[in-house]
């Protein structure tokens, strides 16, 4: 009886740790992003919004959205793709796709660029973008196939480059708080 009593409490400890750890009890790190001194992590935090808050700090409440003006990515996709008119630019759903475009010397071809938005973290993996090439003779028998690769790099590196830039500009504009104004445990009396 008493080993049976044992048994099931060790199955249940074990299967509550499975479950916390399946919501994300555990999630690794890297080193790298975060400094070592605790000053500088806690003025870090305190950079981003991160942190405990007495009486939530006279903050509305409600949820925290992520309008289109506010997010890097789709911002320097709009500006980078200026030059063409759109068919569709969803950000809900993460799309923007552009109409057919022809330079006015080569009336016989067109392309169109289809950009989705994977993350809204400024990284590599963040766009998948593709180019359509349409080439015709006298808008008779078009012949539609995805571009040259080679484009698609150069459109995302591009977009990533001004993101970062939108992003730096963003943050140089906070203003940072000074290490002195913050009171480690110690300092506490």
């Amino acid at each position: 009886m008493k080993l049976e009593n044992i048994f099931i409490k060790i199955t249940l400890l074990s299967l509550i740790l499975i479950n916390l750890n399946s919501c994300g009890f555990y999630r690794p790190v890297s080193a790298k992003d975060f400094p070592p001194e605790p000053e500088k992590r806690v003025q870090k935090n305190l950079q981003e919004g991160k942190g405990f808050q007495m009486m939530g700090n006279n903050k509305k409440k409600g949820g925290d959205f992520e309008f289109a003006s506010s997010n890097e990515l789709w911002r320097a996709s709009l500006d980078i793709l200026d030059f063409m008119p759109l068919t569709s630019a969803d950000y809900g759903g993460g799309l923007i796709i552009t109409d057919w475009y022809n330079n006015e010397d080569q009336t016989n071809e067109s392309i169109k660029i289809s950009v989705r938005f994977l993350t809204n973290e400024i990284r590599a993996d963040a766009l998948n973008i593709t180019v359509f090439s349409k080439e015709c003779s006298a808008n008779i028998n078009c012949k539609v196939m995805q571009s040259n690769p080679k484009i698609e790099d150069e459109l995302k590196m591009a977009i990533l480059k001004r993101a970062t830039k939108y992003k730096k500009d963003m943050l140089s504009k906070i203003k940072k708080r000074p290490l002195d104004t913050i009171i480690a445990p110690q300092d506490k009396q």
